[in-house]
């Protein structure tokens, strides 16, 4: 096959898992309760007799549809192709890949096509699902058509990015936070790029790689004339193809540049006695040397300010979002002011970014085998865990700080007054918490790295995720948020086994399984709050919902560690 054995192996020989046809099965039936939750909302039990109802929400369906559908599959690319080729970095077998005859273009595209494999298959499953909804009206199948190919060329392209990350840095923290930034920063420059230009400006052109621009055009054919909503379609899927392209390329070209790393040949050409007549200055270890490793060595690489600079020229793109939007009074999606819109982003991606820096800081010690060498010592439970929680908030600070800070510059402008300041500060940093400890308790609750930082990064995301769609179908049902329990029960209900099976895979606790039953239920008593006006119970109730579970995970982590890491020795204390 032109992708070569890798994709081949994946296609062919590879085994199937039965988590492989419960995610295909269970993304389905995650449709099917959001398109029964959405009719719940918008029509109770009512009886529907009009035509134009039911096509409206067909065509909200859709929406709904398109729009989680797209971001589920960019993420799942993006992780799924970085994550496939950091694994082979971390266990050392990328440069026995190297050693083969395997061309260039087929260890670049063979692990492309490979991990992109699933996400494929999983827009495939889905598209008669959609085809289910056009039967109900308000949507036609070209735009059905439309929709889809613009997920599968929105995954190639992010999966294409992933791997170039992946091939490019040698730490797999690093692979993922540049990887997520850099989508963020690509889709804000974009739409920078269209708002200076202006929508007439040539230059606007640009706006053809976003995908989620050219799925608006494709979720509202009535704003523009149809000859030029399938021009700008076209324009869309051909730009992304040819981003893709040539990310791959340059992938390509550069793969054997980047691996080995400078380090593998640095330690082949110098032996140990070089090495130490070198050794000119020494440095007092303190006494924890566990987190003095995780401040004050680069235990996560040379580069790490590369991602801190990502994400404050992110910031610099959302403070002159809010200067642009400033004294506007219009809600972002009918839910949300743009000062609000611009913090929760800024949290969305901080938080990602915590939870992959949690995740990885056990996960890279497993797979530099340095894991046991470090269970052997007399370095307790309480340090180990402490130690490394410690580390995820130093070298996730200005992360931590910056939406801090825009907190407080919203009170300082009269924008927030302190009691709600005070209110969204401790609802942030009890969700900053429980985001740190989801990464360790993942990283010790599967022994492979990839499906440790696969489950603690898709239980963060799908938490939003789930979020964001509760809240659209909230604004749309416009009715009284606090009788939409009963429509939303269903919905609430598949988050709390998602979140049970997520936290309890491998260790089953009461605790952790009274959290996950609570948690949704809680969120959607915030939400409900939010949407009411009353900042005081949803700052209690996100400190509960997310303290909780964050309690239920750290006390095992420091009391039962053999049993959370799998081991049969005793505990040293």
């Amino acid at each position: 096959m032109l992708a070569g054995p890798l994709f081949s192996r994946e296609v062919l020989i590879a085994p199937r898992q039965m988590k492989h046809f419960l995610m295909r099965s269970g993304y389905i039936a995650g449709l099917f309760v959001l398109m029964y939750t959405a009719g719940q909302v918008t029509f109770g039990w009512q009886s529907v007799r009009t035509v134009g109802a039911t096509a409206r929400f067909g065509a909200f369906v859709f929406q709904v549809f398109s729009l989680v559908q797209l971001t589920l599959v960019m993420a799942f690319s993006l992780l799924a192709a970085a994550g496939s080729v950091a694994q082979e970095k971390d266990r050392r077998t990328l440069i026995l890949l190297l050693m083969t005859d395997l061309r260039d273009r087929e260890l670049v595209g063979g692990k492309l096509l490979a991990s992109l494999w699933s996400v494929l298959v999983l827009i495939a499953a889905a598209v008669p699902v959609f085809f289910i909804v056009s039967m109900l009206g308000g949507t036609t199948v070209q735009q059905i058509l439309w929709a889809q190919a613009v997920c599968v060329l929105a995954a190639l392209a992010a999966g294409s990015w992933g791997s170039l990350v992946a091939f490019w840095r040698e730490k797999t923290f690093q692979t993922l936070a540049l990887g997520s930034l850099g989508i963020v920063l690509f889709v804000g420059v974009i739409e920078g790029a269209v708002a200076v230009a202006g929508a007439e400006s040539p230059f606007a052109v640009v706006g053809a790689l976003n995908p989620y621009r050219t799925l608006g055009h494709i979720l509202n054919p009535l704003a523009s004339d149809a000859t030029k909503i399938e021009s700008v379609v076209t324009g869309s899927l051909l730009a992304l193809a040819v981003l893709s392209a040539v990310l791959v390329a340059f992938t390509t070209i550069m793969v054997r540049r980047w691996n080995p790393s400078k380090s593998v040949h640095r330690d082949a050409s110098e032996d140990e006695s070089a090495t130490a007549a070198k050794r000119v200055r020494t440095r007092n270890i303190w006494d924890s040397p566990l987190i003095w490793r995780e401040i004050r060595t680069r235990a996560y690489g040379r580069k790490i300010f590369i991602i801190k600079l990502a994400y404050l020229v992110l910031t610099a793109f959302v403070v002159l979002f809010l200067r642009q939007a400033a004294g506007s009074q219009t809600m972002i999606l009918g839910m949300i002011s743009s000062q609000g819109f611009a913090f929760v982003a800024l949290t969305l991606v901080g938080l990602m970014l915590l939870n992959a820096q949690a995740v990885t800081s056990v996960t890279s010690e497993r797979d530099g085998q340095t894991l046991e060498l470090l269970l052997v010592t007399d370095v307790t439970a309480k340090e180990f865990v402490f130690s490394k929680l410690g580390g995820v908030f130093y070298n996730t600070k200005e992360v931590i700080l910056v939406p801090l800070l825009l907190v407080a510059w919203y009170a300082i402008q009269g924008n927030s007054t302190l009691e709600n300041s005070i209110f969204l500060t401790l609802g942030y940093l009890a969700v900053v918490l429980f985001a740190a400890m989801l990464g360790l308790h993942s990283a010790f609750s599967y022994d492979s790295s990839r499906t440790a930082i696969a489950n603690s990064l898709g239980t963060v995301f799908f938490l939003f995720i789930g979020i964001f769609i509760c809240m659209m179908l909230m604004v749309e049902a416009q009715a009284s948020f606090a009788l939409q329990f009963t429509p939303f029960l269903m919905f609430i209900l598949g988050g709390s086994l998602g979140l049970y099976a997520s936290l309890t895979a491998r260790n089953p606790s009461r605790a952790l399984g009274f959290a996950a039953g609570v948690l949704p239920f809680c969120t959607f008593y915030a939400i409900t709050g939010f949407l009411l006006g009353n900042p005081l119970e949803v700052c209690l109730t996100v400190v509960f919902a997310y303290g909780f579970p964050t309690i239920a995970m750290l006390v095992p982590a420091i009391s039962e560690f053999d049993v959370a890491l799998g081991r049969t020795t005793l505990d040293k204390g």
